[in-house]
């Protein structure tokens, strides 16, 4: 491996920086010795910068590696005269592992949206069986307070579907009779029930 090429960020006539921008300039071009190069001497920064955001190190080191791949990548785009080498990388590495930490927060907001929604259907299942199950108590109780041909013509009607001739015959009763049956029984079941017309 590639001794590290001492850097420093200080004045632009620094042998160390003209050396990084050189070696940069190698890469532009392809250099796979010169990429090396700038590797040894740039990645122990872009950890630390990467490492300082995620804090996690697994990531860092999967972040720092997508940077050195950046600069590769994107070499010939540095331009001396907008800063240094190290700089350039810092930029790049610092904006990388921000990417990250918002993709991570994202993730996790779309995660927690996604539970919330969820138990918000179960809680509305539950809410809408409880409601179901307390109106079906409140129908059999008002029906209870029928008389029993009231309430036997308003089950075969509303129940079984039954019209109203259809009821009077499985009753054995008079039509008019069972329509009047009916109409004061769902009367009855109307005021029990607290309906409002």
């Amino acid at each position: 491996m590639n001794q590290p090429i001492p850097f420093n960020t200080g004045r632009p006539s620094d042998p160390a920086r003209r050396d990084l921008t050189e070696t940069m300039q190698k890469v532009a071009h392809g250099d796979k010795q010169a990429f090396s190069a700038l590797y040894d001497a740039l990645s122990p920064m872009v950890f630390g910068i990467v490492v300082k955001v995620l804090r996690d190190r697994a990531q860092s080191e999967e972040v720092a590696q997508e940077v050195m791949i950046d600069l590769w990548r994107q070499a010939a785009r540095y331009r001396p005269d907008a800063g240094s080498v190290t700089t350039w990388a810092a930029t790049i590495a610092h904006r990388r592992a921000v990417d990250r930490v918002r993709s991570a927060q994202a993730a996790t907001d779309r995660e927690h949206a996604q539970a919330a929604r969820e138990h918000t259907t179960a809680f509305d299942e539950v809410a809408e069986q409880v409601e179901t199950r307390l109106d079906s108590e409140q129908v059999r109780r008002c029906l209870r307070g029928l008389t029993e041909l009231q309430r036997q013509a308003v089950t075969l009607a509303y129940y079984q579907g039954l019209t109203y001739r259809e009821v009077a015959e499985a009753l054995r009763t008079p039509l008019p009779t069972i329509k009047t049956r009916m109409r004061d029984g769902l009367i009855r079941l109307r005021d029990c029930m607290g309906v409002t017309t």
